[in-house]
């Protein structure tokens, strides 16, 4: 147009008018035959991009099934609402914001694995639902009508604290060869992670032991649990003999017979009887599998490192991570070994 206006306004000026009036005509033919063409594909981008953008709003709808344990119900919520709740539950709120934005992520990734439109098993005993609020079988997941009686007047800046985490990992998920991951979580590692192998004999390339340094802070670190013998003998039974042990003068009525990968105790020797060290960690209401035992009077000394199965992301650690500047990316990354980052969304 403005080469039109150029070579109109030398036409104006003087000079042979037969040239540039034939060039003014050719370009406006030109112009006459291409607008519309042009205008066509600018509609089509245009309807294309809506059309995407329809589709991206209605997958962010996305909704899930929930069995509601204590009330026993299944109530259908935005996944991202349930997300939510679950973080709430799962991770202390004073977290620092990249640990509570990974930890949202390995929630959603949990969530959506078993989601049945995801190809998931949902919940067995409850057919029309995806997951449990009941931390026994899936996460942990919190109303907002608890969150306020448990929060008190510090509500509503922890929910906007949780809400923003949530929001800016929106639909992102973890994927090993482009599937949900089992993101399994725990509290304190004690050291070092464990893999999914060694403590529940399966195992999964991305659930591998890895070294954890940034949660020796953790109020749940260490801890001593002193038990009667006789306590000992009602929780394993008698046929591990442990007061029979006792009363034959038996010092060592304990013995680590075996460690797994990580350090925690594989096999141990109780009285006359062998256990796996999950099975005494569950009998006898230890924090974790990486204990030592001594005897000590009509007592067994019990002294623990780290809190619960030690698989996966330790949450502690990951807020150790994120004070030292590592993002949620780092974190995850990190304790889940070979994943990669997938938004469920498209986005």
């Amino acid at each position: 147009i403005k080469h039109i206006l150029k070579v109109t306004q030398e036409v104006r000026g003087g000079g042979s008018v037969r040239k540039p009036l034939g060039i003014v005509v050719g370009l406006v033919a030109l112009l006459v035959i291409a607008l519309p063409s042009v205008l066509i594909f600018v509609m089509g981008i245009s309807k294309s991009t809506v059309s995407e953008q329809r589709n991206v709003a209605k997958l962010e709808s996305m909704t899930i099934n929930v069995y509601l344990h204590e009330k026993d119900k299944v109530e259908t919520m935005s996944l991202e609402e349930y997300i939510k709740g679950v973080v709430s539950a799962e991770m202390p709120a004073e977290f620092e914001p990249a640990a509570l934005e990974a930890q949202a992520v390995a929630a959603r990734t949990y969530a959506v694995k078993s989601m049945r439109s995801f190809g998931g098993g949902g919940v067995s005993d409850h057919p029309d639902a995806d997951v449990s609020t009941d931390f026994t079988k899936n996460q942990a997941w919190l109303s907002q009508d608890v969150l306020k009686e448990r929060w008190g007047k510090k509500y509503e800046a922890y929910n906007k604290r949780i809400g923003e985490a949530v929001d800016a990992t929106h639909g992102q998920i973890l994927v090993y060869e482009d599937k949900p991951i089992s993101a399994v979580f725990h509290s304190t590692s004690g050291g070092r992670t464990a893999s999914a192998k060694e403590v529940w004999g399966y195992d999964y390339p991305y659930l591998q032991s890895v070294e954890c340094k940034w949660d020796e802070k953790s109020p749940r670190y260490s801890d001593s649990k002193s038990i009667d013998l006789s306590d000992i003998e009602s929780t394993l039974g008698p046929e591990a003999g442990v007061m029979a042990a006792v009363q034959s003068g038996d010092q060592s009525i304990t013995k680590v017979l075996s460690l797994t990968e990580s350090g925690r105790v594989n096999e141990i020797r109780i009285g006359s009887k062998t256990f796996k060290g999950q099975e005494v960690r569950n009998l006898l209401g230890l924090r974790s599998e990486n204990f030592t035992v001594a005897l000590q009077g009509d007592q067994l000394v019990f002294k623990t490192l780290g809190y619960g199965h030690g698989v996966g992301m330790s949450q502690y650690g990951a807020n150790g991570m994120a004070k030292l500047g590592k993002s949620y990316k780092d974190i995850l990354l990190y304790f889940y070994t070979g994943v990669k980052l997938k938004n469920i969304y498209g986005a």
